[in-house]
């Protein structure tokens, strides 16, 4: 259980009277259908809560305060105005939510890699304030939400809530990582170097095909008008869900390249990205019927995942660009492909093909892709989709109290995703996160593990 100590809203300091009003691109607008983002830094920091109280709150909302005069948006809303499309806006007086709590969870179940239920997480997640109706009718979204979480004698957790359209991972990680600089360095900004702030140059996002009407066109149609925000997620407790953390050594990813290799000698570049997807697309497809889930071996199947574009622009965007810029990579297949005993080689093969059509386009990487994608045209359809990536280092941020315990999706439990990202422990290792049923999650986990060794043994599966 968790106990409110202090709910308080953190305004950017100094104060500026400077206002920002984003428009939002092509690269934002779909991402107004989903729901938002859940994340939790869990970091070992056994301290007392007078400490806490009186020394490590204190701080956090100095550097908070800071940081977010480099970064007004988040501290800011999405505007929906009665007629055209939605902005991102910081004016004077806006702030960001902020919650300060106590917990009796046990801090070490938490954070492990074993089973443990959804539920206990829930208690740590920042929920979004209340959107409102002004005056003139127009709809105002706060984006961010913030909770720090105090485990007496244990540690901390950093739960973040943010809407996906106003920036994508990238953004948000770099945002955490200043915050965390600024924390640990006692509020200097000095000690940051400029990349690190983030640049808000929209004109730097072409739309010569009015892409972002269309965007917008696709969306619009398929709210209702007048425009209302996206809805809240909601949960039934309990969600009846376990989340369990799965690791792969860099010799066990090398062993799954090989095996590609071996099978699929032109399927070209071989990254770790891959392969991992291919083999828990393809646990999670063999689980989902080994757990007695009715399936149809003709049902089509998808795998996907959002790619950084920033670099694959023309011309390219830097990478302290805020906001989305990311592309939608979808494999298909069929379920009783992806099951069967070539499972792994033809999701392999499906994850490739669809990067390079997407990635690779001679005609540019915008045209190569089915963008602005649609996501409501995958309802009702089996997709496993990738939340966060190995590129961004979640385990680099540091408040002063060394590097993070666990990090986790919790948003993961509304759909069938997995988190995936550097591991920890392991030098060249990947962390991959599910949630699922008991039933699915124990089937899975023996299936990961018993491949993972033939391969590693015979590079059979």
């Amino acid at each position: 259980m968790a106990t409110t100590l202090e709910h308080c809203q953190i305004h950017p300091s100094p104060i500026t009277d400077h206002e920002l009003s984003l428009p939002l691109t092509h690269f934002d607008i779909p991402f107004l259908q989903s729901d938002p983002t859940q994340r939790l830094i869990f970091f070992d920091h056994p301290i007392s809560k007078p400490h806490f109280m009186q020394t490590i709150v204190p701080q956090l909302k100095n550097s908070l305060a800071l940081v977010l005069t480099r970064f007004l948006p988040l501290a800011g809303n999405i505007i929906f105005p009665t007629s055209g499309r939605p902005v991102i806006r910081y004016a004077l007086g806006n702030s960001i939510s902020l919650t300060i709590s106590e917990c009796d969870n046990d801090f070490h179940h938490l954070t492990g890699n074993h089973q443990r239920e959804a539920d206990e997480f829930y208690s740590c997640v920042p929920q979004l304030p209340p959107t409102t109706r002004l005056s003139d009718d127009s709809i105002l979204l706060p984006v961010v939400a913030l909770k720090i979480t105090l485990f007496p004698e244990k540690g901390i957790c950093i739960g973040l809530t943010n809407y996906h359209a106003l920036a994508d991972g990238s953004s948000i990680i770099n945002f955490m990582k200043t915050w965390a600089l600024l924390n640990r360095f006692g509020s200097n900004i000095h000690v940051i170097d400029e990349k690190y702030f983030p640049s808000f140059d929209r004109t730097m996002v072409q739309d010569e095909e009015g892409l972002d009407s269309r965007a917008w066109n696709l969306v619009n149609k398929s709210r209702a008008f007048p425009i209302e925000p996206p809805p809240r997620p909601s949960l039934i407790f309990p969600i009846n869900k376990v989340r369990a953390t799965f690791i792969m050594t860099k010799n066990q990813v090398q062993s799954l390249k090989e095996y590609v290799l071996a099978n699929r000698p032109n399927i070209g570049h071989i990254s770790s990205f891959l392969v991992i997807c291919a083999y828990i697309w393809t646990c999670s497809e063999k689980s989902v019927h080994s757990a007695g889930v009715e399936t149809n071996n003709d049902e089509p199947v998808y795998f996907s995942f959002a790619a950084d574009c920033r670099a694959r622009l023309n011309p390219p965007l830097p990478q302290n660009y805020f906001g989305n810029c990311v592309v939608f990579v979808a494999a298909q297949s069929r379920h009783g492909l992806i099951k069967g005993n070539e499972g792994f080689v033809i999701a392999a093969k499906s994850i490739a093909d669809a990067i390079k059509k997407t990635l690779y386009s001679e005609k540019g990487i915008l045209d190569g892709s089915d963008w602005p994608v649609d996501f409501k045209r995958f309802s009702g359809r089996r997709v496993i989709s990738v939340a966060g990536s190995p590129r961004f280092d979640v385990y680099e941020v540091d408040y002063g109290w060394g590097n993070p315990k666990k990090h986790e999706f919790v948003h993961l439990d509304r759909e069938k995703s997995i988190s995936l990202c550097k591991s920890r422990e392991f030098e060249g290792g990947f962390e991959i996160g599910l949630s699922r049923t008991k039933v699915e999650m124990d089937v899975f986990e023996g299936l990961f593990n018993q491949g993972l060794e033939m391969f590693s043994c015979s590079k059979l599966i």
